[in-house]
């Protein structure tokens, strides 16, 4: 044969030999799509698991209603100084104002101590009288009264304030000035609040719930509250009280939970917080969120049985997180359908592979 003519020929069954090599399905390719009709989904095992049911609420911290007092004077006076500002912590004994008597006290104070030099002379001049028989032991007596009576009054006057200069108000404990009722320079009366204290480790957590949670809720139930901004820690805290009329400015109804000792050494007053207030516990199938459908109907998800996609209706218990909670005729031993479920019909033939 002739060379040229054979060479051509070689070429062309070694191309189509590479061909019926590329048309044949390599090994193992036959798994990586489903058959047709039948529908290729993900599936996965449901686990029963106990779920914390929880509402939502919002709200900040403050000084306990409980245990905060106003601080007054049982005498009135002026504002000469002013040594803290409102939401300063402060330590017990720790001045926070200054004050100058009040005109009239200070006047009183005076003239009860010149009555009580006055009864001290006539004591003393009377007792020297009954001495020489010049006086009557009732004289002596009723200058002993007068003496007495001057005492009084003075130490009177002195509580009073009128006995010193200027006077300072110091805090009861350590704690927070949640408030001054009075500026520099300014007088007040007795008994009039200066201003409102509250010792330390007395916060609770002013917060807000949505009226139609209102029913869930009741003293006793367990808080979790971390604050909003950074990465705050979270505080376990117990519901106190909740309202029972709703808020006009916020439109919610009002909660208030206690919070742990700690609390005060990272919160201040006034943070704003997020709450999560348990309500019950339940009972239910742990699922991928994203196994949970919604129609019409209501809430569903698919299992696999005997190779067919089966609705089965649920009702969603706890639908935060990845994993969500729900309840219903589920069976234990058939694959939950998570990718794939938006495409399927009842009834449809699936091809599942595990999560």
């Amino acid at each position: 044969m002739n060379r040229s003519l054979f060479l051509p020929r070689l070429y062309g069954l070694f191309l189509l030999g590479l061909l019926a090599g590329c048309s044949q399905a390599a090994p193992g390719d036959e798994g990586a799509a489903a058959p047709a009709g039948q529908v290729a989904v993900t599936t996965t095992k449901p686990l029963q698991q106990t779920f914390h049911e929880t509402v939502e609420a919002w709200g900040s911290a403050v000084g306990d209603p409980q245990r905060a007092r106003a601080i007054s004077l049982a005498h009135g006076g002026q504002v000469i100084a002013v040594n803290v500002a409102a939401g300063q912590t402060v330590r017990r004994g720790q001045s926070v104002l200054t004050i100058a008597p009040d005109p009239a006290a200070r006047n009183a104070y005076q003239q009860a101590q010149s009555a009580l030099t006055l009864a001290d002379g006539e004591l003393k001049r009377t007792g020297q009288l009954a001495a020489q028989r010049l006086a009557t032991q009732s004289q002596l007596a009723t200058a002993r009264k007068a003496q007495a009576d001057a005492q009084i009054a003075l130490q009177a006057q002195r509580a009073l304030g009128g006995g010193s200069v200027r006077e300072t108000v110091d805090a009861p404990a350590e704690g927070m000035v949640t408030a001054l009722s009075v500026g520099l320079g300014e007088r007040f009366t007795a008994n009039a609040p200066l201003l409102s204290f509250t010792p330390a480790h007395a916060l609770v957590a002013q917060l807000g719930v949505q009226p139609m949670d209102g029913a869930k809720l009741h003293a006793g139930m367990p808080v979790q509250l971390h604050g909003v901004y950074g990465g705050a820690a979270t505080f376990a805290g117990t519901l106190r009280m909740v309202g029972q009329s709703v808020d006009p400015q916020s439109h919610l109804l009002p909660a208030q939970a206690e919070l742990p000792p700690e609390a005060s050494a990272t919160l201040a007053a006034g943070a704003a917080l997020e709450a999560q207030i348990r309500t019950a516990d339940v009972s239910a199938w742990a699922v991928p969120r994203a196994a949970v459908l919604h129609d019409e109907h209501g809430d569903y998800l698919f299992q696999v049985e005997h190779g067919h996609a089966k609705r089965v209706e649920v009702t969603l218990r706890s639908p935060d997180g990845d994993t969500v909670g729900v309840q219903g005729p589920l069976d234990a031993q058939a694959k939950v359908i998570v990718l794939g479920a938006y495409e399927l019909n009842d009834g449809d033939a699936v091809k599942g592979s595990a999560q």
